[in-house]
């Protein structure tokens, strides 16, 4: 079986091979004979009902520096290819959630991974809110008083945009600490967006799970561990990838959460878990897929294709 396959991401050649798991879909992709074509979000037009792109045929290789090639560009109507790969990188701002509405009008005749409807409506640290009692204790608000009684009930918390990513943005502040109210300013001046204000888990130090979960069910994880005097284990924030365990409480999450993930036609879905907590549900472009397979974890790329590929 051979599908026609688009993927809407930040440019190909922006990418950092190593960690990237969208170029690690690509590889299997190309590996088991499907087309592949490549666009950047900003070439999607809507015209008549219509959802169209310039693709450009993409060839992908697992060498530094030398990872791509593409072919001529062509307007292509997006309804008449088998599968969308969404996978342009966060934040999951207006440019972000305009691409949704976009996609949604060829899905699931056209199949986009993920649904681009469910993407809309479960950004990762909104979706995790309904299972409050697998989270750490979390506000999500504007009203600064809210904030102080929060600081107050719990003295240690972590303060972060609602809809940031990468680690950008994310401040411990300590129970002694005096730049509070400079944080709260920071926030409330700088987006007329929510934040989060969550309780802090000292737990961090020793690692931030990154959990995949394919069609609802656990497929692999990897640890990311902070960089010393750091609070973030993003890679992109000096995070080193870590082997590691999957713990009977990782899969007690997973299999409350499992569910209603299929249910929405994730079937890509990245989940953060701190100690025994879960943190986010990331839905939008997960990554730790290579890092899973560096550590002899599972391939998840070919686990993420058999799944896409049962649609057919």
């Amino acid at each position: 079986m051979s599908l026609s396959v688009a993927v809407q991401m930040d440019h190909i050649a922006s990418i950092r091979l190593a960690g990237d798991s969208t170029f690690a879909l690509m590889l299997e992709a190309q590996k088991r004979g499907h087309s592949l074509f490549h666009y950047t979000p900003d070439k999607l037009t809507l015209r008549s009902g219509r959802v169209t792109a310039a693709i450009e045929p993409v060839a992908v290789r697992d060498e530094p520096s030398n990872h791509f090639t593409l072919g001529s560009p062509e307007k292509t109507d997006l309804s008449t290819l088998d599968v969308v790969l969404l996978r342009q990188d966060p934040p999951f701002d207006m440019a972000y959630l305009s691409t949704t509405y976009m996609l949604e009008r060829i899905h699931p005749s056209t199949l986009v991974v993920n649904d681009p409807a469910e993407v809309r409506d479960a950004p990762e640290k909104l979706l995790v809110m309904d299972y409050p009692e697998l989270m750490p204790e979390t506000i999500i608000t504007r009203d600064p008083d809210e904030i102080k009684a929060f600081r107050a009930e719990f003295g240690d918390i972590v303060l972060k945009p609602l809809y940031g990513a990468g680690g950008q943005g994310v401040y411990h502040v300590k129970p002694d600490d005096d730049n509070f109210s400079a944080f709260l300013e920071l926030f409330l001046t700088q987006s007329r967006d929510p934040f989060i204000a969550q309780r802090y888990l000292p737990a961090v130090r020793a690692g931030d799970k990154r959990i995949i979960l394919v069609d609802g069910k656990f497929a692999g994880l990897v640890n990311r561990v902070p960089a010393e005097g750091d609070l973030r284990s993003n890679m992109v924030r000096g995070g080193a990838a870590a082997n590691t365990e999957v713990s009977k409480r990782d899969l007690e999450i997973c299999e409350a959460i499992g569910p209603e993930l299929k249910d929405r036609g994730l079937i890509f879905v990245g989940i953060d878990v701190i100690g025994d907590k879960l943190t986010e549900i990331n839905v939008t472009s997960p990554t730790g897929i290579r890092a899973i397979k560096r550590f002899g974890g599972p391939d998840v790329a070919a686990l993420i294709w058999d799944a896409i590929e049962t649609h057919f």
